[in-house]
């Protein structure tokens, strides 16, 4: 079984210095390590082919997001595994063995995601992914090993391998076959949520998607779009809404309703505690949210919608009212 290690880089040569050296020392010679390059106009291309020829580059023309990037960047590998690797992540010793030989055990999983740990508290969990991935009723996500804001040390409690519902896209692998053979990321997202609508996606069709303790890496979480940044804010909940749009088997209307609602309250939370900013950037992503209404809804009547993607009806009312 093939593996194809893939990393999509734009102006990163920092990130690159830093991290690029972990994944090259602990993936076997026998794997393929690729760099996307999004266009970048800083040295990374020029720093990796002089200083590691193992890697094999993938020049794009310009920045298509991360996306779309790894769609068209993905085209010509033949892995039979992808792993789909920030470049803000530091891979450990075995990183990939253990990965492997449960894709190899379990022929309906699509999709694992290792134990992701910040890398700069290597005691805790990481931000954006943990020990997997889950939705609330509204789209809203949390993990195994963090809620909301609270993220937890890691003492083993998620250390049993598990189904979840999303893997994090900082570092994600998929069955090559099964990535093209539905479509790969959806484009319009260009950053934030991809990875979870393919999950939702795949999982509709009755694949898994896994998460497996004994693989670590550590993510240097907002190396790339830093949590202050309100695109960051405004991508996460536009894309949110594509996404409950596109795959939920609820009722759209009542949850779209609902979820409205819910959303004038944080974006008040937020005015008052991130700024004007932040607030206006949850403001434009209702705005192009509507924007792409037809093309969504054409999507979800195409789309096959079979599994009920929640357990907890909203996580912001569990973390804010019965946390101890």
């Amino acid at each position: 079984m093939s593996l194809g290690v893939v990393i999509l880089n734009w102006n990163g040569e920092n990130l690159i210095k830093k991290f690029l050296p972990s994944v090259i020392k602990y993936t076997p010679n026998i794997h393929n390590i690729y760099l996307i390059d999004n266009g970048s106009n800083d040295d990374s291309v020029e720093f990796i082919r002089s200083n590691f020829n193992r890697v094999k580059i993938i020049k794009l023309d310009k920045n298509y997001g991360f996306a779309k990037g790894y769609n068209i960047g993905l085209k010509n590998i033949d892995d039979d595994i992808l792993c789909l690797l920030n470049n803000d992540v530091e891979v450990s010793e075995n990183w990939t063995e253990e990965i492997l030989k449960q894709f190899a055990a379990e022929p309906n999983t699509a999709v694992i995601q290792p134990k992701l740990k910040d890398y700069y508290n290597k005691s805790n969990f990481d931000y954006a992914g943990a020990a997997g991935g889950f939705l609330d009723k509204y789209g809203y996500p949390y993990c195994n090993g963090r809620i909301y804001n609270n993220v937890e040390v890691d003492k083993n409690q998620y250390d049993k391998t598990r189904e979840i519902f999303w893997a994090c896209g900082a570092c994600f692998f998929i069955r090559n076959n099964i990535f093209k053979k539905f479509g790969g990321f959806d484009d319009v997202y260009w950053a934030h949520f991809e990875e979870i609508d393919l999950c939702w996606r795949l999982q509709n069709h009755g694949f898994k998607i896994r998460f497996n303790a004994k693989s670590i890496v550590y993510h240097a979480n907002g190396g790339t779009l830093n949590h202050n940044n309100p695109n960051k804010t405004y991508l996460n909940y536009r894309n949110m809404l594509f996404t409950i749009t596109k795959n939920s088997k609820n009722n759209l209307f009542f949850l779209l309703i609902e979820k409205f609602f819910i959303d004038i309250i944080i974006a008040v939370y937020t005015l008052f505690n991130k700024g004007i900013m932040h607030f206006v950037a949850i403001i434009k992503a209702y705005l192009s949210f509507y924007k792409h209404i037809n093309l969504l809804i054409k999507f979800r009547k195409n789309n096959k919608r079979e599994i009920k993607h929640y357990k907890i009806r909203s996580i912001i009312c569990e973390y804010l009212f019965y946390k101890r």
